[in-house]
């Protein structure tokens, strides 16, 4: 009997969804960093992509070595990194609007990239935080999550393969939240979910009606 259940968590454990698309979207974010101007880049265009690059390192190590707890706040820390450098770039092309001088065209760059690395970075909340994250997700709740109800979960179980989602999933949910400022076919089912997706709403508009039509303004 504990054998059988060793086997059983082992195989949940090898079906948890590989994190390089993950890893490929937090360096994606630091190198869309790399494109802002230097006016609006915190530290320098190449800060953020360099503090993902080392947060990355202990991440990856703490996944494989099986020490989930840790890799978990390691996870949280680095969306935090991303998150506050997205915020404060903002904040910074915010500031920038009322000047005259400022090129159109650094306007509309820093408008793309903030836009951009907003739809990462809430995919990457969603990602980690929904159901516990992803491991907890596999294990604990093999038909839902706590957050949202995916389409995918309304049709019938099917034993031998039960849907989860993946961080395409995410990715595809912020993207609309982002472009529709609603999740279009997702079911928001917690607070904390639409809390953040009320907050990446409020930053895309920010940057699409704020940033992008004062730049068009000026052209």
């Amino acid at each position: 009997m504990m054998m059988s259940l060793k086997t059983a968590i082992k195989e949940i454990e090898a079906a948890v969804e590989p994190r390089w698309p993950v890893v490929v979207a937090l360096l994606a974010a630091g190198g869309i960093y790399v494109a802002m101007p230097p006016a609006m880049a915190l530290g320098g265009r190449w800060t953020l992509l360099v503090l993902v690059g080392v947060l990355l390192v202990p991440a990856v190590v703490t996944h494989r070595a099986g020490k989930h707890r840790l890799n978990m706040i390691i996870g949280l820390c680095i969306n935090g990194v991303v998150s506050f450098f997205e915020l404060t770039s903002l904040a910074l092309l915010i500031r920038q609007l009322p000047d005259s001088a400022t090129k159109p065209v650094l306007l509309l760059q820093s408008a793309v990239a903030l836009w951009l690395t907003n739809v990462l970075v809430f995919s990457l909340w969603y990602w980690r935080l929904d159901g516990g994250g992803p491991r907890a997700r596999h294990i604990h709740n093999p038909r839902g999550t706590g957050w949202f109800l995916f389409p995918q979960m309304l049709l019938p179980a099917q034993a031998s393969e039960p849907w989860m989602p993946k961080y395409v999933d995410y990715l595809f949910l912020a993207f609309n939240t982002s472009t529709a400022f609603s999740p279009t076919d997702t079911a928001v089912l917690a607070r904390p979910a639409k809390l953040l997706m009320m907050a990446q709403s409020l930053i895309s508009v920010a940057i699409v009606a704020l940033v992008a039509a004062r730049a068009v303004n000026i052209i």
